[in-house]
C-alpha cells in the first residue's frame, strides 16, 4: 500500500523508500522514523493517508 500526503499530494511508496533520507526500499510506512516528514512539503507522518495505486 502507498501513502498520500494530504497537504501536497506526494506519494510514499514503500517499494521505493526515500533515498534522499537513507530510507531503504522495502521500508513500510509504519517503520519510518517518527520524525520523518514529507520530502516535498515537510508534512508530518500523521498527515499521510493510505491510498491505492
Amino acid at each position: 500500500m502507498k501513502y498520500l500526503c494530504t497537504v501536497c499530494g506526494c506519494v510514499y511508496d514503500p517499494a521505493s523508500g526515500d533515498a534522499e533520507r537513507d530510507i531503504a526500499p522495502g521500508t513500510a510506512f509504519e517503520d519510518l522514523p517518527d520524525d520523518w516528514t514529507c520530502p516535498f512539503c515537510g508534512a508530518s507522518k500523521d498527515q499521510f493517508e493510505p491510498c491505492e495505486d
